[in-house]
This record gives structure tokens, sequence and C-alpha cells, in this order.
């Protein structure tokens, strides 16, 4: 299974490359492209894509992403509390 992260794509970087600088949860990289770039690298500035090891996998939409990050904060909280449980933290007496 492949986990795709959303990020917003905010500049073409290396056109030649098909590489774009992209927002992750606040985070910037380097994306590539090759994958989503059918309509020109220029009209996806601004959009949202899956990112997966450093290619834009699929271009999705704002609230799409907005879901997405959501689950991937509340799937961050539970492992947490996962790991808490396996240490002992959140045992009961």
């Amino acid at each position: 299974m492949c986990l795709g992260i959303p990020g917003q794509i905010v500049e073409i970087t290396d056109a030649e490359r098909m590489v774009a600088r992209a927002e992750i949860s606040g985070v910037s990289r380097e994306v590539n492209l090759a994958c989503v770039a059918e309509g020109g690298l220029e009209a996806l500035v601004g959009k949202w894509v899956l990112i997966h090891v450093g290619f834009a996998m699929a271009v999705i939409d704002e609230d799409e992403a907005a879901k997405t990050l959501a689950a991937l904060e509340h799937l961050g909280e539970a492992q947490e509390t996962l790991r808490e449980i396996a240490e002992g933290e959140g045992a009961r007496p």
C-alpha cells in the first residue's frame, strides 16, 4: 500500500526536469511532476497533489487535501496512544 501526502505546488523550480517546490504541512520540498504534467507545469502552481517518495502522483482538490491531512493527523495521534500503551504510560493499575 502506498501512502500519498497532500502538498500544494507553490512554484516550478526546474521546468526541464519537471521539478517544483511543494508545501507539505508547512515544510517545503522538491517534487517531481512528471506523473501529473499533462496540462503543462505552470497550470499546476497552486494545485494540491498527493506526493509519494518525491513524486506528485495525482492532482486532488483542496477539500480532499484537507480531509487527507486530518486523517493523517488522527492516525498520528492514534500511533502515539498505542506507543504510550506499549511503553506502559497508558497502562491501568
